[in-house]
């Protein structure tokens, strides 16, 4: 005790500080805790090096109000969960402000003990990155585009290009520092390469891209480190699995990235520690040990706690198929995952997107604490950063058309911009200024020498400003000054590729790929299920009372059933294509983030599915093997179950290949069905081996069918109950069957067979893993440049003087100006309503210095006492919860009036887009109380859907369409029919100018994240959409959600437009700058629950809104340059109200202004006198005809526009055919015995049944995001559901018609069918109406499931019965009398009843038949087959009605089922 008494005292005077918690204990009752602690210290001391730095002491608080503490000696990875949650609890109990406490006491406990803290400098000196082009209408992605880059990248590879291609500079010439321990803000407008900058900072620009200069972190270049480990790039796309929960994400993430260099640093701290006689506080000592230790999931629950995910900590992130945490949290828990590993060089690319502004603050307050007190290195670029935000970063670098502008400390930037004549207005961001004033458009207003004339200052120049700036030569002077290598710290950067052992890496993604299994039971179960149901059918189908084993006829019927058992499990690997795709964006994420090498991702994959497909194996042989009769030795048994289980394991080896290879849902459906394909018909059941071409034979050795067929038909004939049998010959029953069928007869076959498969299985997994090592994703967005810009599209723009976006401008009519020419907002309202005189010359009004208005009537939307309820989520009913129904909306009353804008606000989860969706009748679940009326009336939602708009937040859109396109098709069919259709065009041109979309007309709309417009220029196009409606009443979702500071600013700009016209527009906002938020006329702020907290105007400079609050007791004064919109959600958030012991609410009830608001919603809910109701003689603008039309028009294009589509499929069929004719070449003319004829009736099936299929999957994805859009369009009251689905079913029957051609003209010669024109009709007819009735199938699937992945599956399901009642396998005189009402109900049976008859029932040529004497062709059709020359018109006849039939399921379901959950 004395040396410990003796340490104490020698720790100098500010370091007691540290000690202990941060305080001193010696008061009353702390005394015996601090010798209790001390003691601990003394035995922890006597503990061998190793074990010290494994142990801790956890403190905990013994008795409940007194400061008395126990202490437990703890192993850092034993630390239960509880003990885990109470010491974030007690330690993090503020997130923000008892992180930067407790880092600056680690810090301390760092700094004395001297040791240094390993930094990394990152420096890029002359970067130019530059991509090639498309340009103009050669871009598009049309199927004759398509072709030709096909042709274009054939030559490609001679050094010829035929393409029009331009180089696009993305970044030009850039220089710069990243600091470490200094939080950087990149800033910049759209496109100006923000993020190729943190890319190629990072060491992960795409191989595609040209890149000069050099990258470099303490003076290494980027190829002599690992530039992966040592630096992390956190990006704007959240990929994760969905099937995982938040803390099981991060917790992953931690294992495969290691603690790093922290065991070193803590090993060293101890040591120095020793020598100086210091004891460290507990809580730190504790963190320190259990951050750095393997195994230790406390880093987890620190950056949960820190980041504000601790609450949705077990909640499954979720994805399309299962509901999650929201956009914002999934955004956090992106950086998260990054920020839970030891990576000190982070760069960020957009973390706020979908945040509010109060928890996008606490989230960058934390990485800053990171950062000055762990001395990281970190470059932040953020959208609409609000001025607290700007303020928490120390440097500034401001990037626009590729080439930086400014780069320097915050304080200084503002300085740098008031020297080249522009300053920030007081009421303005500074990083909403910064972003403006090197655009063109913007620049202007920021002018501060009025004495001079303005003229524009281009980006060149002010980068020649800045280089003559003192930071820019400080900068320069810093570049030029080479780093010395020496001066660093051996750790700051990482020269190994692998920080963690291979043997904690399998055990991890072993546990990983388990906790995916069980979470995907579903899909397992199903797989299950679905095999118990055909293996059930199968054997009652193939029953054992019904076969016998006496002559040739019958072996053939036995290996039938082999054959179709052989087939079903081959065909049920289908399914692992489809989880390998939906896992492959994940691993190719963590792949490139380098947590784990390819190998550590399949071992597990296949290792863990090896026990489900045993037991799948089981269950299949189980029921079918005796049911079915096989021969009944039990050895025979586990050899056939032997062989069953190597086929699935093949299957699934290759099926995992092709997903691999592949990497896209539709490419990898056709190659996978190429393969089979290919498997098929080469596995010698269809083709026997004897009548394969010679130069075609490797590929009978090369399908593992062919080995799968030898095994199980040699394991079967073997048996004794066959080979005891003799036919004429004197050969045994067994091997007559077997040569007959073209089969090795040796028992070594069987274990030849199976060891083959074996070995398919190996290889076929060696090359999945090869593929996931070499290839990347595919689908990265590509730039396209219209015809007629020229590097960057603002360089083009003409000078236009703006409005500000608060502005409210008056509204000119086409008079010449004069005083008498100016109308305000409020005479044009009473013009428009008809009480002025003259009306007739102002019907047409315009808007501020842009196109016509057409003429719609002002409308008012009041609402009183709305009430929304759910149904009590099971999840919360299991944590004890009793109530039926869970309450979202409670009495909300207000009024939204012509010519206001309102914002809807409140925090996350307070129910705005709930509101919206009640008002506006997009709810399709709840219940919903309360009276709403449309100036006076009561809404009649059929009605309102005419006269009304929504913008949702999610920017749904037909992806193969232009802008341009867009909006007429909006326009064409919501518009009235008195509106010529010249006044349609140019409505829809001037709502373009007015939007700013002119110079995106042509640019395809493409998919969000993957191509296509960006994020913003896709919300001026949903905005556009409903403008060109002329709407009265405009809904707006999150309209600047996702936005930087510039393109809001842009958006925002449109909605005032819009409302200067006379419109009712109302928007729901979540992080709204300054200038932003002041745009607005009046807020109706909600808090948690759906309750109203305020209801009326904003007022001057948001005076209104901020007195209100101010003059409730308790609330804090708004600081001077704060954002009203961030300060209102903080001073009444709920932990306010505890605070202040108030409920906002209950406040507002009680205010003058709520009184003020019952009297208008009452006032606006009386009709007006001299006014009637809202009448449409039709439910819709126009005809049903009218409706179809326009959707055909925009099917046709969408279709010409899906080369992935449209030329794979023609590309499979093509191959198809031309594989089929090569391997059946001329089998017309070789028909000597009945195994000929059964030769070509397989070939025929084959065909038909491998391209119908295929185009049945390949349609799924495409009517699944169609369907989207469809539910949007729907809502809108564009049209109906059945004109929109007779344009998808009309748009498909010119592709699969050529597609047909394509296979009909090459199949047919090269297998030398009959030429008669009547047979070739025939054949084309039959092979059309299979190919329609097999897409109308895959359309039928997708109207019935919830989403693509179900509908596969569904369809799938019947594949089996498709074969197996196909008339092929089992002839339907085999077919027993209970399944043969499926036979006539199967589609696949009249395909192959109208081939074959068609082809041969009218041919009299003699045949063999073994066993029996020769035949005429036609007799042994209708003998052996049952099919009846006659019958032909009736099959012609069936096959449409197929065709029909499936056409009218998918209209009806897609009328009827609405599976978008609202």
């Amino acid at each position: 005790m004395e040396m410990i008494s003796r340490s104490l005292q020698s720790v100098s005077p500010d370091v007691s500080v540290y000690f202990s918690g941060g305080s001193s204990r010696r008061r009353s009752g702390a005394g015996e805790s601090d010798d209790e602690e001390a003691l601990r210290w003394a035995a922890l001391e006597r503990l061998p090096s190793f074990e010290r730095l494994r142990t801790g002491i956890l403190r905990s608080e013994a008795q409940a109000g007194r400061r008395r503490f126990a202490h437990e000696e703890v192993d850092v990875r034993m630390l239960e969960g509880p003990q885990r949650q109470a010491f974030v609890e007690s330690v993090f109990r503020v997130a923000e402000e008892d992180n930067e406490r407790f880092l600056k006491k680690l810090r301390a406990r760092i700094d004395r003990a001297g040791i240094v803290i390993p930094t990394a400098e990152v420096r890029f000196r002359n970067l130019t990155v530059e991509a090639e082009c498309h340009v103009g209408s050669r871009a598009l992605p049309t199927l004759a585009n398509a072709t030709l880059d096909t042709v274009d990248a054939m030559l490609g590879l001679a050094g010829v290009s035929l393409a029009k291609t331009k180089t696009l500079h993305i970044l030009k010439d850039v220089s710069g520092v990243v600091r470490p321990s200094r939080m950087t803000l990149l800033l910049g407008p759209p496109s100006s390469g923000k993020t190729t900058l943190l890319l190629a900072l990072a060491g992960k620009l795409d191989p595609s891209l040209k890149v000069r200069g050099e990258v470099t972190y303490n003076g290494y270049g980027l190829d002599e480190f690992v530039p992966q480990k040592t630096a992390a790039y956190i990006s704007q796309n959240d990929v994760h699995a969905g099937e995982m929960t938040v803390k099981e994400t991060l917790h992953f993430s931690a294992r495969c990235q290691g603690v790093g260099h922290r065991y070193e640093l803590l090993q060293e701290l101890t040591k120095k520690e020793r020598q100086l006689g210091i004891y460290p506080d507990p809580e730190v000592d504790l963190f320190m040990k259990a951050t750095s230790v393997e195994g230790s999931t406390l880093q987890t629950d620190y950056i949960l706690r820190i980041l504000g995910l601790d609450m949705c900590a077990d909640v499954m992130v979720g994805d399309d198929m299962r509901t999650g945490i929201s956009g914002g949290q999934k955004k956090r828990l992106t950086t998260g995952e990054m920020l839970v590993g030891p990576t000190k060089v982070l760069f960020m690319d957009e973390i706020s997107t979908g945040l509010d502004s109060s928890t996008t603050y606490q989230v960058v307050r934390c990485i800053q604490q990171i950062v000055h007190l762990g001395e990281a290195t970190v470059l932040v670029s953020l959208l609409q950063p609000a001025p607290e935000i700007f303020d928490l970063f120390d440097d500034v670098m401001l990037l626009s058309e590729g080439q930086i502008v400014y780069q320097g400390p915050r304080e200084y930037v503002l300085e740098f911009f008031e020297r080249c004549g522009f300053r920030c207005p007081e009421r303005k961001g500074a990083a909403d200024f910064l972003q403006e004033v090197t655009s063109k458009k913007d620049q202007a207003q920021y002018w501060i020498h009025n004495e001079k004339p303005y003229h524009y200052v281009s980006v060149p120049e002010f980068v020649l400003k800045f280089r003559k700036f003192h930071m820019g030569k400080s900068l320069k002077k810093q570049l030029s000054v080479p780093f010395n290598k020496r001066k660093i710290h051996k750790s700051a950067l990482v020269f190994s590729d692998q920080s963690v052992s291979t043997s904690e890496l399998l055990k991890t993604s072993f546990s990983k790929e388990w906790l995916l299994m069980q979470r995907n039971s579903f899909i397992y179960v199903f797989k299950i299920v679905q095999g118990i149901i055909v293996a059930l059918v199968a054997s009652t189908v193939f029953l054992r009372t019904r076969l016998h084993e006496d002559t040739e006829e019958d072996g053939q019927v036995y290996l039938g059933a082999l054959i179709f058992i052989m087939i079903a499990n081959m065909f049920n690997g289908f399914a692992e294509a489809t989880l390998t795709l939906a896992r492959l964006p994940v691993f190719y994420k963590h792949r490139d983030f380098l947590f784990y090498r390819p190998w550590h991702f399949t071992l597990p994959n296949v290792l863990l599915k090896v026990p489900m497909a045993l037991l799948e194996s089981i269950i299949w042989v189980v029921i079918t093997y005796y049911l079915i009769g096989f021969s009944p030795e039990a050895s025979r048994f586990f050899k056939h179950l032997l062989i069953v289980f190597l086929i699935q394991q093949a299957a699934g080896g290759l099926f995992r290949l092709v997903a691999g290879l592949c990497r896209t849902v539709v490419v990898t459906n056709t190659a996978g069905s190429l393969a089979l394909l290919m498997i098929f018909v080469m596995g010698g059941f269809i083709l026997p081996r004897d009548a394969i071409p010679k130069w075609l034979v490797w590929g009978y050795w090369c399908s593992p069918l062919t080995y799968a067929y030898i095994a199980l038909a040699v394991n079967e004939m073997d048996s004794p109950r066959w080979l005891d049998q003799s036919i004429a010959d004197g050969r045994p029953l067994g091997v007559a069957v077997l040569e007959n069928a073209g089969v090795f007869t040796g028992k070594e076959w069987y274990w030849i067979g199976a060891g083959a498969l074996l070995g398919f299985t190996v290889v076929f997994n060696v090359l999945f893993t090869l593929s996931l090592m070499y290839l990347n994703a595919i689908g990265k967005p590509q730039a396209i440049l219209p015809e007629e810009t020229d590097g960057f599209p603002e360089n083009d723009f003409e000078q236009k003087k703006e409005p500000h976006i608060t502005q409210r401008t008056t509204v000119r009519a086409t008079e010449p100006t004069s005083p008498n020419s100016i109308i305000t907002l409020d005479k044009v309202l009473e013009q428009l309503r008809g009480r002025s005189p003259n009306t007739s010359d102002r019907s047409v009004g315009y808007a501020p210095g842009r196109g016509m208005v057409l003429p719609f009537e002002p409308l008012s939307m009041s609402f009183n006492e709305i009430n929304y309820y759910v149904d009590m989520p099971a999840e919360m009913k299991t944590q004890g919860v009793t109530a039926d129904k869970l309450q979202l909306l409670s009495g909300i009353s207000g009024a939204f009036r012509p010519g206001v804008l309102t914002a809807l606000m409140g925090v996350s989860g307070a129910g705005k887009t709930t509101l919206m969706d009640v008002l506006s009748g997009r709810k399709t679940g709840g219940y919903i109380e309360g009276e709403v009326y449309i100036s006076g009336y009561p809404k009649n939602q059929a009605t309102f859907a005419r006269m009304s708009g929504y913008c949702e937040q999610n920017d749904i859109h037909s992806p193969q369409i232009t802008v341009r396109e867009s909006l007429l098709f909006s326009a064409f069919l919501r518009l009235p029919k008195e509106v010529t259709d010249q006044e349609k065009k140019v409505f829809v041109d001037e709502v373009m100018e007015l939007i700013e979309l002119n110079g995106l007309k042509d640019a395809i709309v493409g998919l969000p994240g993957l191509n296509g417009l960006s994020t913003e220029q896709r919300k001026r196009l949903t905005i556009a959409v409903e403008l060109v409606a002329n709407p009265s009443i405009i809904f707006m979702d999150e309209p600047t959600s996702g936005l930087d500071a510039r393109a809001a600013a842009i958006v925002m700009r449109t909605v005032r437009n819009t409302v200067n016209t006379g419109r009712t527009v109302v928007c729901t906002i979540h992080q709204p700058s300054i200038d932003i938020f002041e745009a607005f006329d009046e807020l109706l702020l909600l808090k948690r629950g759906g309750q109203v907290i305020y209801s009326g105007p904003l007022g001057r400079n948001s005076q209104k809104v901020v007195g209100y609050f101010q003059e409730i007791p308790g609330v804090p004064k708004i600081k001077e340059k704060c954002n009203p919109a961030t300060w209102m959600l903080d001073v009444s958030s709920a932990a306010a109200e505890v605070r202040l012991k108030i409920d906002f609410a209950e406040s507002y009830k009680s205010s003058t202004m709520h009184q003020r608001n019952k009297a208008l919603v009452k006032e606006l809910s009386k009709p007006p006198p001299g006014t009637s109701d809202l009448y449409f003689p039709s439910q819709y603008s126009q005809s049903s005809f009218g409706q179809f039309k326009f959707c055909l028009w925009k099917q046709w294009w969408t279709y010409w526009r899906s080369p992935d589509y449209n030329l794979v499929r023609m590309f499979f069929a093509f191959v198809t055919a031309l594989v089929l004719g090569v391997i059946f070449w001329r089998v017309g003319l070789k028909m000597r015995s009945s195994g000929d004829l059964l030769v070509i009736v397989g070939s025929m099936y084959a065909a038909v049944m491998f391209v119908g299929c295929e185009n049945c999957i390949c349609v799924q994805p495409v009517v699944a995001v169609e369907r989207t859009v469809f539910y949007r369009e729907q809502a809108a009251g564009m049209y109906s559901a059945i004109p929109y689905a007779l344009a998808q079913v009309v748009v498909e029957i010119p592709y699969v018609f050529v597609e047909t051609l394509v296979y009909t003209l090459i199949v047919y010669p090269m297998m030398s069918f009959e030429w008669t024109l009547v047979k070739f009709f025939w054949f084309f007819y039959v092979s059309f109406f299979t190919f329609l009735y097999f897409t109308y199938y895959g359309m039928m699937t997708v109207s019935v499931s919830p989403n693509g992945q179900v509908a596969s599956i569904f369809a799938a399901a019947f594949y089996s019965f498709f074969n197996l009642f196909s008339g092929f396998f089992v002839a339907r005189s085999k077919i027993p009398k209970w399944w043969i009402w499926y036979y006539w109900l199967c589609p696949v049976a009249w395909t192959v009843y109208g081939l074959v008859v068609s082809q041969y029932g009218d041919v009299e040529d003699l045949i063999k038949v073994p066993g029996q004497p020769d035949q005429q062709v036609s007799s042994f059709i209708k003998s052996y087959f049952g099919y009846d020359n006659d019958f032909m018109g009736v099959v012609a006849v069936v096959l449409a009605g197929f065709t029909v039939f499936f056409a009218m399921i998918y209209a009806y379901c897609i009328k009827t089922f609405n599976f978008q959950q609202r």
